[in-house]
């Protein structure tokens, strides 16, 4: 494939010339449910869902994205989302009576009408009645007129104002400024923090992702900028913020490492992460997490993976940092 291109329309053809077949995916399957323990703002843990609901791709093609071969090409059809959530939440009332935190990802933009009929919003509403909080992902460029009625269908679901509380997760990924831009997300750090206020004036409050690694950052560098974007996070009024480690395996990736603009981190990369972001100063509120998801893509051990994970999800409930592990096999030594 030629160099990574300079303008917006390239980078869209570069990125989706560059994916690997797309699996066939039926909106109308009830969707995956994860179901695992979260630290709350209050210093608890509540038990928490993540549904995985099937709809249409986001319409930006980021450099970094994998959830597109969870998506469908066809608009998604009217019903088909409240159905998976729907499905989901009978799911979890029946096993799961404990769960009071819902995440309804939808690999895109839960704001993006193709991919989220506006018409679903009331039955999505009323399938989530009695749960503490929902959150749902979007992108900055959609929050807006859809983010105040979901709220408000909440509210009338529940029968009085206060319903579900809703966080919108959004991607802020990295404030390196010429990071962000190369990233195709088509945002600026300014209109992230323009989508910010809009959710804390309509109630809602703010979950960031940001990437562990991302690509066009210098490998030297990139400490120093994750710090930065946790603190602008923060300043944005986040309450959460998740970092991501950068998965490679969408192709384009592959592409810009070929370049020297892109390494997917390690194992201990991940872990010096997290420990140097809960070690940074912030407010008591403010929960920082490392994802976990696929986490042996990134570890070159199967001895040592079971107990570093179940360290970073302890470091995760506790949000603090928990003596380094060693390995025996490989030999890994932890650093504090």
């Amino acid at each position: 494939m030629p160099a990574y291109p300079d303008s917006r329309t390239a980078r869209d053809r570069f990125i989706v010339e560059a994916r690997h077949d797309r699996p066939t995916r039926d909106p109308w399957t009830a969707p995956d449910v994860v179901v695992e323990d979260e630290r709350t703002a209050g210093g608890g843990t509540s038990r928490t869902a993540t549904v995985f609901l099937t709809g249409r791709e986001c319409p930006w093609s980021c450099l970094m994205c994998d959830l597109w071969q969870y998506t469908t090409v066809a608009t998604t059809p009217p019903g088909a989302i409240a159905m998976q959530v729907a499905a989901a939440s009978q799911r979890l009332r029946a096993a799961h009576a404990d769960v009071d935190v819902v995440k309804l990802y939808n690999a895109g933009s839960f704001f993006d009408p193709n991919a989220v009929p506006d018409s679903d919003y009331p039955d999505v509403a009323q399938a989530v009645v009695g749960f503490r909080q929902v959150v749902v992902e979007a992108h900055p460029a959609l929050v807006g007129a859809r983010t105040a009625r979901l709220i408000e269908v909440f509210a009338a679901a529940s029968g009085d104002a206060s319903g579900p509380a809703l966080e919108v997760a959004m991607g802020l990924e990295t404030v390196h400024p010429g990071a962000l831009g190369l990233l195709n997300k088509g945002i600026t750090f300014e209109r992230f923090r323009q989508a910010a206020d809009q959710l804390h004036a309509v109630g809602a409050t703010l979950r960031v992702f940001l990437l562990i690694a991302p690509p066009f950052v210098p490998a030297g560098e990139q400490d120093r900028w994750l710090l930065r974007s946790i603190d602008s996070a923060v300043a944005c009024g986040a309450s959460v913020v998740s970092m991501i480690p950068t998965r490679g395996g969408n192709g384009a990736l592959e592409h810009i490492a070929d370049d020297g603009h892109f390494q997917q981190p390690i194992l201990s990369t991940i872990e010096r992460s997290i420990a140097l972001a809960l070690n940074r100063p912030r407010p008591e509120t403010v929960r920082l997490f490392v994802d976990l998801w696929n986490l042996e893509r990134f570890s070159t051990c199967d001895h040592c993976l079971p107990g570093r994970r179940a360290r970073l999800h302890a470091m995760n409930l506790e949000q603090r940092v928990l003596a380094p592990m060693t390995c025996s096999s490989c030999g890994y030594v932890g650093a504090a």
